[in-house]
């Protein structure tokens, strides 16, 4: 099953930078082979690389200032500075040498300390994918409430196997599901079903470090409701319009389910 042209805007980027596993990379390609719309913007993509690369692009600094450069990255003597303080005093060194006002430099130093660096928002994220799979119709690549099909379905598309449980007599009915694309990587989506509000259960490989089951963490981002938990080497992200108090009864009722298998 070739991805849709919805799916491929950041695999394109991920493809042309040599990012995807080798599952998701096939797809890409397999796709390109058919889809000419995208074929032709990954052609756009590849023509724009190149032409950054032009070497009527690029300014070759002076031979002074390289050697003022290197001078000034030359390792201080070891004393008790602390680490941190010490790399900012080598910054300071350096802008020194290229005549950087001590004043600029420290109103940037002020800024760095007080302005934490901006990162994506991962929460923020998952919730504009559920958004996104709504509005798209888009919620499942394989739709059926088989975990049998679901789970074999992600074979070869992930590089990591996502449980699937079957909740319906809980009253959370399975309807298939999808791959995604979170926080720079492929992931596993789950969709479930609670009256008419769709529950998007997104799953990857917890860090090696941190593969302690956690309990769940709750939040609400733009009247969405988000549960976050961990348990069999995995994380787990669900997001829905549902009610806190059921979102929390679907997690523990798949938490008991997937003892059980």
């Amino acid at each position: 099953m070739t991805l849709p042209c919805s799916d491929m805007k950041v695999l394109l980027h991920g493809h042309l930078d040599g990012e995807l596993d080798a599952a998701n990379a096939f797809q890409v390609e397999d796709h390109l082979r058919t889809c000419a719309t995208c074929s032709s913007e990954y052609q756009r993509l590849q023509e724009l690389r190149a032409a950054l690369r032009e070497d009527s692009l690029r300014y070759r600094a002076p031979d002074a200032l390289r050697a003022r450069v290197l001078e000034a990255l030359v390792p201080a003597p070891a004393s008790p500075v602390a680490p941190t303080t010490a790399r900012w005093w080598q910054r300071l060194r350096l802008s020194q040498h290229l005549g950087i006002p001590a004043a600029a430099f420290a109103a940037g130093l002020a800024v760095a300390l007080i302005v934490p660096r901006s990162s994506p928002d991962l929460e923020q994220e998952l919730v504009s994918e559920h958004v996104r799979s709504l509005m798209a119709n888009h919620i499942t690549d394989v739709t059926t409430s088989d975990r049998h099909t679901v789970k074999p379905w992600f074979d070869g598309r992930l590089d990591f196997a996502p449980p699937v449980v079957d909740l319906v007599g809980d009253g959370f009915a399975l309807t298939g599901g999808r791959l995604d694309y979170v926080a720079g990587r492929a992931v596993a989506a789950l969709v479930y079903k609670r009256r008419e509000h769709v529950i998007n259960l997104f799953i990857w490989p917890a860090e090696k470090n941190r593969v302690s089951a956690e309990g769940g963490q709750s939040s609400v981002i733009n009247g969405y409701n988000t549960l976050r938990w961990s348990g069999s080497g995995m994380i787990f992200w669900a997001v829905s319009d549902l009610n806190a108090v059921e979102l929390q009864e679907f997690m523990h009722r798949f938490q008991e389910q997937l003892a059980r298998q």
